[in-house]
């Protein structure tokens, strides 16, 4: 079975989607089959988590540096700045992620209408 081993019209839709899908529920399934067999606060759940929070971050990081879209057309600065006030509001109201993202893009909107 390849990419190129059918003429029909669906067939490289449908070798993709079951491409994807075993790549990627393979491991959900034997995380679901693992993580209950693994302690909370071992060692190898410590760095699950990690690198789970280290891939956020990258991806976050990665859409402020390097966006897309309209987004784009934005100063650097003006996202770094909308990025940090979020993260402070975060910090200091009670740890609220909404009111963290609410002020991040107030600071990036108003920046936007006013001039940054």
């Amino acid at each position: 079975m390849t990419f190129f081993g059918n003429d029909a019209w669906w067939w490289p839709y449908f070798f993709i989607l079951v491409a994807g899908w075993l790549a990627t529920d393979f491991w959900r399934f034997l995380g679901v089959f693992i993580g209950d067999r693994i302690a909370e606060d071992s060692s190898v759940m410590v760095l699950v988590r990690t690198v789970a929070t280290a891939l956020v971050a990258a991806v976050i990081a990665n859409l402020i540096v390097f966006p897309g879209g309209a987004l784009a057309a934005t100063p650097l600065l003006l996202r770094l700045g909308a990025a940090a006030a979020g993260f402070a509001a975060y910090l200091a109201i009670s740890r609220s992620i909404v009111l963290g993202i609410a002020v991040a893009e107030v600071v990036l909107i108003s920046g936007l209408l006013f001039g940054a």
